[in-house]
């Protein structure tokens, strides 16, 4: 073998060993899914969660359908009112069983960072966070 075959065949090597795939630490993404429905206020206490909240608490209750065994519990959500821009975060601390799919029932001070409480329905979309999300 000639000293440049011998070359290009060690390059050839070396480029396939940097182009192969190393571990590290996975990161996983998690699809978040904008819901849209009614937002209402009701006064808060113990929560299908189990946790007691009193009406200061930023907390919101979330369908039956979506709570299902209450694996989002203590999850934080981030809800807009989309007629006119304000967004919050609140915590899923109960489940609502009169509610539709996607409509969440909020405490009265989550509720009055998106609207009057006098208007008592709102439109909004929300998502979930991430599990490990902190408020900022």
């Amino acid at each position: 073998m000639s000293p440049f075959t011998f070359f290009i065949f060690a390059l050839a090597l070396v480029c396939m060993a940097f182009a192969s795939p190393i571990n590290t630490t996975e990161t996983t993404l998690e699809k978040r899914v904008t819901h849209t429905g009614r937002g209402t206020w009701f006064n808060v206490g113990l929560g299908a969660c189990g946790k007691h909240n009193v009406d200061s608490d930023k907390i919101v209750a979330i369908s039956s359908s979506i709570y299902g065994n209450g694996n989002n519990c203590d999850q934080y959500m981030h809800i807009t009112n989309t007629a006119n821009g304000k967004s919050a975060w609140g915590k899923v601390r109960d489940a609502c069983p009169g509610c539709g799919p996607n409509d969440i029932d909020m405490s009265p001070s989550l509720f009055k960072e998106l609207g009057s409480l006098d208007t008592g329905v709102l439109k909004v979309s929300w998502h979930f966070e991430n599990k490990k999300f902190t408020l900022p």
